[in-house]
Formats: structure tokens, sequence, C-alpha cells
């Protein structure tokens, strides 16, 4: 009987120990709370609102004298809730379809809570404000400064800025920091697509004229210089012939001077030029010999008959 008394009593305590253990636990669980390292809390006290910064474990009076929100202060990237892709005209009247992000953070649980209460009631609030602030910068372009060939006229990157500009003016005072706004994504309606691609073929072809009208330019250009280059060239080269041809002519009067004096002599040298000039290398000719200029030919002959018939 004594034994089965002390079995009951040691599983009694048992019992007990196991109950004071789960009270425990119960009442840690109650008043307390975990922030992790990558969660900020904002702690409501009977409606006083406190911040919580540091991770770990914190003590807190159970509900309803202390109500615990936790959010994660981590960067979020938010692409709109309702729709993605919004549709909206250019300054030039053009309409294109826009998907924009935008990257931030909670930096102020406790002003993001009293004003935003939670994170899908912000993103919400932040749907309406990226839209209004797509329409109204998008509004100041026109269509070839978000699609063209030439980067130095694309301004995505202004836009960018000036849509985050729009959006931490409203965010700042939420307990919200605007890290990035991005255009991801850039399309035309497919209405408007055959005459979106027409406008931009008339662009190329009006671009294309232009440098093809410049290359003419250049080209008769550089053909006029050429030819004023070659009309300089002529003329400093006649300049010059005709100076050498007055030199010439100059040293030939010595030469026709000398001639002057003795017209047989002069006579005889041209007949033996036009014979050089006639006859050439390896040449025979049967000519008769009275005809200028072979008559010089006989003339030795002459001569030399003349010695015979005289006896020299």
């Amino acid at each position: 009987m004594s034994t089965e008394n002390e079995t009951k009593k040691t599983r009694h305590w048992g019992t007990m120990f196991l109950g004071a253990i789960v009270a425990a636990l119960f009442l840690i669980i109650i008043f307390s709370f975990q922030v992790k390292t990558t969660e900020c809390a904002v702690v409501s006290t009977l409606g006083r609102l406190s911040t919580v910064d540091s991770p770990g474990w914190h003590w807190r009076w159970p509900y309803p004298i202390q109500s615990i929100h936790k959010f994660d202060n981590r960067v979020r990237c938010f692409e709109g809730s309702a729709g993605k892709l919004e549709e909206t005209l250019t300054k030039n009247g053009q309409n294109i379809i826009i998907g924009s992000y935008v990257n931030y953070k909670i930096n102020d649980p406790k002003a993001f809570y009293k004003q935003m209460v939670s994170v899908i009631s912000a993103e919400g609030y932040l749907t309406d404000w990226l839209r209004s602030a797509n329409k109204a910068i998008i509004g100041r372009y026109n269509f070839d400064q978000f699609v063209n060939t030439d980067p130095n006229k694309m301004m995505l990157d202004k836009m960018e800025i000036e849509i985050k500009e729009l959006l931490e003016d409203k965010c700042k005072s939420r307990g919200m920091e605007i890290i990035t706004v991005g255009i991801n994504c850039i399309e035309v309606p497919k209405s408007n697509t055959k005459e979106v691609f027409n406008r931009m073929i008339a662009e190329r072809k009006t671009v294309s004229s232009g440098f093809r009208s410049k290359g003419k330019r250049e080209a008769q250009k550089i053909r006029t210089e050429a030819d004023q280059e070659k009309m300089n060239i002529l003329t400093e080269a006649q300049a010059q012939a005709k100076g050498i041809r007055a030199e010439g002519d100059a040293e030939a009067a010595k030469y026709y001077a000398k001639f002057k004096e003795n017209p047989e002599l002069a006579i005889f040298l041209r007949k033996l030029d036009s014979l050089k000039k006639v006859m050439g290398k390896k040449t025979t000719l049967i000519l008769d010999t009275d005809s200028a200029p072979f008559d010089i030919l006989k003339m030795g002959s002459e001569k030399l008959d003349s010695n015979k018939k005289t006896g020299k």
C-alpha cells in the first residue's frame, strides 16, 4: 500500500513540474516578443506608440495593454498591386504602355504604422502615387525620347529621377524611404504599332537623306578643291614651261646669229638632222641623191671626180 502511495506522489510531482514548465513558457510567450535582425517593431501601449529597433527578446504587457506590430525593414521591390502596365500619353500625343517599379524601405516604423497601418495598405497608396507620377512625368516628353537609336536623345534616366522626386514628397512623411525608381518596360499598343513603325521608318529616311546630302556636299567640296589645285598646278607648270621656252629661245638666238654668218653650214647641219630622223637604225634607202637632204651624199663624190679630172 505504501509503495502505491509513493508511486502516485512521484507521478503527481512530475505532472506538476511539467505543468509548471508549460505555464512558464506560456507566461514567457505572453509577456515577451522577439524581433528578428530583418525586422523593426512598433509597440502600442494604451494608444501610445514606441519603436523597437534592436533585435532579440523584449518584455511586454499582454493585450490589450500592449500590442506589437512588426515590419520588415529590408528593401522591398514593388511593381504595383493593381496592374503593372499602364497606358499613357506622351507630350506629342503618342500612346505608350509603361511598366515601372519602386524599391523602398520602412525607415520610420512609428510614422509608417501611424499613417499606413500595414504594408498592404501602404502599397495600395503607392500604386496610386506611382500611376499619377508616371502620367505627370511621361506627359512632359516626346515619344522619340523613350525610343531612339541615338542614346543622347534618350531621357529615361531623367524621367526616373523626376518620378522618384514626386514619390519622395509623398512618402517621406509616412515613414517610407524611396531607394530607386525604374522603368522596366516600354510597349506600343497594337493598334498603333504599324503607325509608329511607319513614322520611325520616315524618321530614319529623313536622317539618311540628311547624311546623303551632307556626303554630296562634302564630295562636291573635295572635287572643287581638287579642281582648284589642279588649275593651280597647271598654271604654275605653264608658267615654268614658258620660262624654259624663253630660256631655250634665248640660247637658240645665239646659235642663229652664228648661222647667219655661215648660211651654208646651217643648211648642212639641218640636212644632217633631217637625215638622222628619217633613217633611224639599220635603214636601207634607195633614193635620188639629187633630192635634199640626200644631195649631201654625193657632195664628196663630185669633189673626188673633179680632183681626178684635174689630176690632183
